[in-house]
Formats: C-alpha cells, structure tokens, sequence
C-alpha cells in the first residue's frame, strides 16, 4: 500500500463509522492526514470503541439514520468527499431474525440511498460497499467461496448483504460507470479485535463472561469461520479505494478479504486460545434444547482470496495467533485504565510495520 503519501489531504466520507470497524477505520485514515466525515447513528452503550478511543476528534461526525435520504444527501453534497465506504448496516444475523424488515430497510434501501445521492453530484471518484462472507449462497460446501460465487443468504441479514451486493452491481453499470465512479464491493471474514462489545458476536461474549467470572457459553464449537484481524481488511479496502482511484473501470467488482486457510478454525479452537490467555476462564456447551431455538448457523465458511492477492498484491498480515494475543492485550490495558486511543495508534504502526515487513 501506499498509504503514507496517498490518503494525505483526501477527503474520505464513511457511513457507519461510530462501530467497531468505523471507530478503528476512522482512527487510522486521520492517521495519515485524510480529511474524514462520518455519517452515522451515534454510538451504543457506554462501552463503545468510537468513544474510548476517541475517534469522533478525528473527524467531522454527523449523527443520522442511513434511511433518511435528504439528511444523507445534504451531508455528502456539503462534505463533496472523493472516497467513499459505506459500512452502516444491521450486522448482526440474531438481531435480523427479530427486525427483519428494518434489516432490509437499513442494509438495502440504505446502499440505494448512498448510491443514488452519489449519482448527482461529480467528485467522488471511488466508493467501496463493505458486505459481509455471509452474502455467498451457502450450499453447505466446505470449498472457499470465490468472487464469482452466487449471491445468496439463508436469513434476513444475510440476504439483505446479497441485495446490498446486486445493488452496487446494478448502480455502477446503469449510472456510476459512465460518471468514471470507480464502485467496488469488499467482503471480509469473521472480523475480531479490540474494541469490540457488540452483542451476539464470539469474542464479545466470550471478554464480557470472563470479566464477569462465568463460563463462556458456546452454541457451536465446531462451525468454522475465517476468523481476521479488524485491521487486515481495513488495509483491503484501503488498498482497493488506491486501486479504484488510479483505475475505476480495471478494479471495479466484487473482492474477498479474508485470513489465509490455516487461520479458518473452529469456534471451540478459538475460545480455548482465549480463554488459556486468561486465568479461571472456563467455557462450556449450550443446552441442545436452547440452541436448536437459535439462528440457522452454517457449519462452514471461507473466502477464496486469490484475486486479492494476484491482483492487488494484499495479503493478511496478522495470523489468528497473533490476532488474539492483540486482543487480549488490548483488553487488558483497556481494564488496566490506560490511553486506548493511544493504544489503538500503537496497534495501527506496528501492524503497518509488519505490513511493510512482510
């Protein structure tokens, strides 16, 4: 990547940037001298990344709903960005299950909205829409699914991602090519790190019940995922935006960035790393009962990240050992008191030094 010299002064405007990617996205861009907007609900809960780590200094924050299309239009006409991510979302499958039409309303009408205000206006030059593994059918195949691979989706969330995804195919070639918009899609494994307290995510769960001393309740300890640093496909997209910016019509599509193979493991396998990082932690199995009254979870799933490789030169960085010994630290100085915004910077150089190092 050539990050140091390029996102210096670019005006970057992103949706969604109060979560747990936006705050560490955020953070990083200012980092390097990008000028950046965000558009987003304001953060939840008092424990949130956005607000320990101070991220809302390092940018012009507007606190609105994806949904509202003149609220989103008159933001991205006043700020005029030239890069784009769109990452606001309903993210959560269980949390789909139970609103299912406001997941569709804020994962696809909110992509249309961002789209077509973008259509209107001529300075923005590359847009990314983040989606999620989850778009890909899920036939049950234990092979990587690949850029080709049909959209899909067993529940509201998932499907919602895979319109999210024929919506931007739809919008770059009926408007957006013929404006010279480079416009890209970018799907990511199952994304960890510090910061993170989402509900009815893993790492969250399994922090939340180790700081309370209860055990760590599992539904499936044998479901694989791709499990990656947040910071690993932060780093993709920012070299895709770099990609898109210097040739649109070449870069434009879909993307995966995800681990490498070997770091697609199952969930018991990661919450026994965790919790051997952390004294009297113990998990154990739901109850059968209980479980069978959850969300449909699919026993496997990768990403095929040739294309990445081949054609971006990307690859992970950090393999999932060293990804939870980041989180543990993280956490710990995050009990410990200290300066997680700090922290947070810390974490970004290092991860661009091994970037550059490997």
């Amino acid at each position: 990547m050539n990050t140091d010299q390029f996102w210096y002064k670019k005006r970057v405007f992103i949706t969604g940037h109060t979560g747990f990617k936006g705050a560490w996205f955020v953070t990083w861009l200012s980092s390097l001298g990008a000028i950046v907007k965000g558009y987003s609900l304001p953060p939840i809960g008092i424990n949130n990344l956005f607000d320990i780590a101070c991220a809302g200094e390092n940018c012009e924050n507007t606190f609105n709903d994806i949904r509202d299309y003149s609220a989103l239009n008159s933001s991205l006409t006043a700020f005029q960005p030239e890069i784009i991510f769109h990452m606001a979302a309903q993210p959560l499958v269980l949390a789909s299950y139970k609103n299912p039409i406001e997941t569709y309303q804020v994962n696809v009408m909110g992509t249309a909205n961002l789209l077509d205000a973008i259509r209107h206006y001529g300075s923005c030059k590359a847009i990314i829409n983040i989606t999620t593994d989850k778009c890909y059918e899920n036939n049950g195949s234990h092979s990587p699914y690949s850029e080709t691979d049909p959209m899909g989706g067993y529940d509201p969330y998932s499907s919602s991602k895979g319109c999210s995804e024929l919506i931007t195919s739809a919008y770059r070639q009926s408007f957006l090519n013929d404006l010279g918009v480079g416009v890209a899609t970018a799907r990511s494994g199952n994304v960890i790190g510090g910061g993170d307290w989402a509900d009815n995510r893993l790492i969250p769960d399994i922090l939340k019940s180790i700081d309370n001393g209860t055990p760590v309740i599992i539904r499936n300890p044998h479901a694989v995922r791709p499990w990656q640093h947040v910071l690993a496909p932060l780093s993709g997209y920012m070299t895709l935006a770099e990609r898109l910016w210097s040739n649109p019509s070449l870069y434009s599509g879909g993307w995966n960035f995800g681990p490498n193979e070997q770091d697609a493991k199952p969930v018991g396998w990661l919450v026994d790393k965790l919790v051997e990082m952390f004294p009297n932690a113990t998990w154990e199995l739901e109850a059968k009962a209980k479980a069978k009254a959850k969300a449909h979870e699919a026993p496997f799933l990768n990403l095929d990240i040739s294309k990445a490789k081949t054609e971006l030169d990307w690859s992970p960085t950090w393999g999932l050992e060293t990804t939870l010994e980041k989180i543990s630290g993280w956490h710990s100085s995050w009990r410990s008191g200290k300066n997680m915004k700090v922290r947070c910077l810390d974490e970004i150089k290092q991860f661009m030094k091994s970037n550059t190092e490997k």
